[in-house]
């Protein structure tokens, strides 16, 4: 069974930064995709970014030019570097992954790590 551990959120002034981490365990993990989503109270869940193996990276809109994802294959690890945080980015975020296998897709979720931007 493959598990996602977070880490890395916690309280921030608007402008700040934060990063987050999520290391997947389990032996047999590919991760093609691995990503974050973020969830307001109020609001639907949300793509924040998604990186896959192979290094193709998307966006939400209101997070380009403020938040960059990267991963380490090796360590089966995902980050995602939050700077110029504001109020709005205050969210639940979950870790998500996805592993492609020819007869199906195993999508995974983590606990999901509170940010909140406040002053």
């Amino acid at each position: 069974q493959v598990q996602l551990v977070e880490s890395g959120g916690g309280l921030v002034q608007p402008g700040g930064s934060l990063r987050l981490s999520c290391a997947a365990s389990g032996s047999i993990f590919s991760g093609n995709v691995m990503g974050w989503y973020r969830q307001a109270p109020g609001n639907q869940r949300e793509l924040v970014a998604d990186i896959t193996r192979g290094g193709s990276i998307n966006y939400a809109d209101s997070v380009k030019g403020r938040f960059t994802i990267s991963r380490d294959n090796a360590k089966n690890t995902v980050y995602l570097q939050m700077n110029s945080l504001k109020p709005e980015d205050t969210a639940l975020y979950y870790c998500y992954a996805e592993d492609w296998l020819s007869w199906r897709t195993d999508k995974y979720w983590g606990q999901g790590t509170q940010v909140t931007v406040s002053s």
